[in-house]
């Protein structure tokens, strides 16, 4: 009970998802489509299908932005020079 009582938000966070919280893409992409699609579409013709799309989309530029921070941290920055 003691251990409820101690514990503030931004300070200690909640140890739930540090494992796996890059699942978390998945729900946020797929929200954010249906929320846009529902917004900026005309009809709800294939609403669906455009909301699949945009969560695909999203998902994979984020993974494709990862991969280009990663070499560019690994395979650039290691040649600019070092301030003495």
């Amino acid at each position: 009970m003691s251990v409820l009582l101690c514990y503030i938000p931004f300070v200690y966070p909640m140890e739930v998802f540090n494992d796996y919280w890059y699942f978390l893409i998945l729900p946020l992409s797929f929200g954010i489509a249906v929320i846009y699609k529902a917004l900026y579409l005309g009809g709800l013709n294939h609403f669906w299908r455009h909301a699949t799309i945009m969560t695909v989309q999203i998902v994979l530029a984020m993974v494709a932005l990862a991969i280009l921070l990663i070499l560019f941290v690994q395979y650039v920055i290691p040649f600019f020079p070092a301030s003495q």
